[in-house]
C-alpha cells in the first residue's frame, strides 16, 4: 500500500463518519464530573497504525504498562516468563478483561494485533519495533507465546502497545475502516462520540477490570493553538491543557489553576533531509552546523528556562554518554569546517561553493509556536555566521520534498525506543533518510544485548558515531507545561514524559475532582 493510498483511505473514512458525528460537547461541558482537555486535532485512532496520541492509553491497554518511575508492570497479563536466550516470551492473560462491546479479550487478539503491526500493507509507524518476531503461537484463550528470531531486549517495553480486537478487524482494511473513529478497546474509557474537527467524547468504562474511573467523561476538545488553549482555560472552557512557555507565564499568579512543569525526554532539533538535492550533495553540513547554534540562549529566550540544551537523543536516559561531544556554540569551528569542506564566504555575506549558496529552508508545523521560535532563533544565529536558513510554517509535512524540518522525538523508556526506528537505515520513523552502517550496527547490538553493562558499550558507540555524522542539529529538551484546574487531583507530577508530553494520562483512571465536589 502506498502512502497516497493510506492518505486517501483516511480521507474516505473521514467522509464516511462525518454524517454520524455528534455535536454534544456543549451539553457535556456542563456536566460537573466531566474533564475537558485541550487537545491537538485527532483524525484517526488506532494504536496499530499511529504511534502518537494521548487518547490511546485511555481506550486501549497493552500486555504491559509503564508504571511508577516508568518501570514496566503487568497490565493485561497475570503472569509472564522470558526464556534464557531472550527469544521466547510466554504470557498468561487475565481472565477478567472485556472489550468495550462486551466480548472477552483473548490470545487471538494478541496475535492479531502484533501481526497487523508487522504487516507491510498497513505501513505501521512502529513496525520496526517488532521486526524480530518470527511467530506467535496461541495455545488457548489465555496462553500465548511470542517467538523471536533474534533477541530484542526492548520487546517487553514494546508490548505496552494497545491491543485491538480481532473479532472486529479480521479481514478489514485497517487504514479506512470506521473502527478508527469508533474504536473498541479494553481501557478505562470508551468512545461515546467522535466529532470531526471538534472533539472526541470519552465515557468511563463500567466494565473496566481495574474498576470504573472516578471521572465520568473526558472530552478531547481540538484546540491546536497554545494561545487559544490558554484563553479557553481562563474562560473555563478547558480544565487541562498543554501550553507554551510564554503562555504558562500568564498563569503564575492564578490561584484557580495548577501548573505542572513535567520533565520530558522530548527533544527538538533540525532534521536534515538527506534525500533532498542539497543535503544529499552536502552531507558534511549537519555536523558543521551543529556548532552554529547557541542552545543556552534558546533555552532562556524561547523556553524561558523550561528545558535544557540538547546534544543527544539519550540525554534523559541512564544510557547517556556523559563525555560525548556536546557541540557547544563555536563560530570558529563552523568557519573552519566550512572552509575545509570547500565553502567560501561570498560577497553577500553567505557561504558559497561553486555556484551554490549555503541556503536552505526549515519547515515548522503551524500551531506550534515554540518550534517556530526555536527555528527563528537558529536562523538568526546561522545568519550571523554566513548561513542562510529560511523558516517556513506549513499545515502539512512533506517528508520527501522538504530540505529540513524542526523535528521532535524522544522517549524516557528503553534506549532502543525512538533511536532504532528514527536513526536506523530504512526504519519506519527515519524521515531524514539517514544511513550510517556504524550507527546501525551499534543499535542492532544494543537491542540484542540484555546485560546493562554490555548495552552501555553499544549505546556509547551509537552516540559517538552520531557525533561524527550528525543526522540532526539537536537544540533543546523541552519541559511539558500543563495547566489544570486547581480542583483536579491525581496527576503524577513526578512522571518523566515522552514525545509530545506523552504519558500524562497513564494514570487518568485515578484522577478525581477534589472532595468529590466536581468542578
Amino acid at each position: 500500500m502506498s502512502k497516497w493510498t493510506k492518505t486517501i483511505g483516511s480521507l474516505l473514512l473521514l467522509i464516511l463518519v462525518t454524517g454520524c458525528a455528534s455535536n454534544g460537547i456543549k451539553e457535556e461541558e456542563q456536566n460537573h464530573n466531566t474533564l475537558v482537555y485541550g487537545s491537538g486535532e485527532i483524525t484517526s485512532i488506532n494504536p496499530v497504525l499511529y504511534e502518537h496520541g494521548e487518547i490511546n492509553s485511555l481506550l486501549f491497554r497493552g500486555l504491559m504498562k509503564n508504571g511508577e518511575g516508568n518501570g514496566l508492570e503487568k497490565d493485561l497479563v497475570s503472569d509472564y516468563s522470558i526464556s534464557e536466550d531472550q527469544k521466547v516470551y510466554e504470557f498468561t492473560l487475565r481472565e477478567d478483561v472485556l472489550w468495550h462491546d462486551g466480548e472477552r479479550f483473548t490470545a487471538e487478539d494478541v496475535k492479531f494485533t502484533l501481526e497487523a503491526i508487522m504487516d507491510p500493507e498497513n505501513e505501521s509507524e512502529i513496525a520496526s519495533n517488532y521486526e524480530e518476531i518470527e511467530g506467535i503461537i496461541v495455545e488457548d484463550d489465555i496462553h500465548v507465546r511470542i517467538l523471536l528470531k533474534e533477541p530484542n531486549t526492548a520487546m517487553l517495553a514494546y508490548l505496552t502497545i494497545g491491543m485491538v480486537p480481532s473479532h472486529l478487524l479480521t479481514g478489514k482494511n485497517l487504514v479506512s475502516d470506521p473502527f478508527n473513529h469508533q474504536p473498541i478497546g479494553t481501557g478505562p474509557y470508551k468512545v461515546e462520540s467522535f466529532n470531526l474537527g471538534e472533539s472526541v467524547v470519552l465515557a468511563a468504562n463500567e466494565t473496566y477490570y481495574n474498576g470504573t474511573p472516578d471521572i465520568e467523561r473526558i472530552i478531547f476538545k481540538f484546540t491546536p493553538d497554545s494561545k487559544t488553549r490558554a484563553l479557553q482555560l481562563k474562560a473555563g472552557e478547558l480544565d487541562l491543557a498543554l501550553v507554551s512557555p510564554e503562555d504558562t507565564e500568564t498563569f503564575k499568579d492564578a490561584v484557580e489553576f495548577t501548573t505542572y512543569q513535567m520533565t520530558t525526554a522530548d527533544y527538538r532539533g533540525i532534521l536534515y533531509n538527506f534525500g533532498s538535492d542539497f543535503f544529499n550533495e552536502h552531507r558534511e553540513l549537519p555536523t558543521i552546523l551543529s556548532y552554529g547554534v547557541d542552545r543556552e540562549i534558546m533555552v532562556e529566550s524561547v523556553l524561558l528556562g523550561y528545558g535544557e540544551p540538547a546534544y543527544s537523543p539519550l540525554q534523559r536516559s541512564v544510557y547517556v554518554k556523559e563525555d560525548m561531544e556536546r557541540f557547544d556554540y563555536n563560530p570558529q569551528k563552523v568557519k573552519e569546517g566550512l572552509n575545509n569542506a570547500g565553502w567560501t564566504l561570498g560577497e553577500e555575506g553567505i557561504y558559497e561553493k561553486g555556484d551554490e549558496k549555503l541556503s536552505f529552508t526549515v519547515h515548522c508545523m503551524e500551531g506550534d509556536t515554540t518550534r517556530v521560535q526555536l527555528a527563528q532563533v537558529a536562523s538568526q544565529q546561522f545568519k550571523e555566521l554566513g548561513i542562510e536558513m529560511k523558516v517556513a510554517v506549513t499545515a502539512n509535512i512533506d517528508w520527501e520534498n522538504q530540505e529540513a524540518f524542526l523535528i521532535g522525538w524522544g522517549s524516557p523508556f528503553d534506549p532502543d525506543d525512538h533511536t532504532y526506528k528514527v536513526f536506523g537505515t530504512g526504519k519506519g520513523s527515519n524521515y531524514s533518510g539517514y544511513a550510517n552502517t556504524a550507527v546501525d550496527e551499534a543499535l542492532e547490538r544494543g537491542r540484542e544485548t540484555a546485560v546493562e553493562a554490555e548495552r552501555r558499550i553499544h549505546y556509547d558507540a551509537f552516540q559517538e558515531e552520531l557525533t561524527k555524522d550528525m543526522p540532526y542539529t539537536f537544540l533543546a529538551y523541552v519541559d511539558a507545561l500543563y495547566v489544570a484546574s486547581d480542583k483536579l487531583e491525581g496527576i503524577d507530577s513526578e512522571a518523566v514524559l515522552g514525545h509530545h508530553g506523552l504519558g500524562l494520562f497513564q494514570n487518568a483512571e485515578d484522577w478525581h475532582w477534589n472532595q468529590g465536589e466536581g468542578k
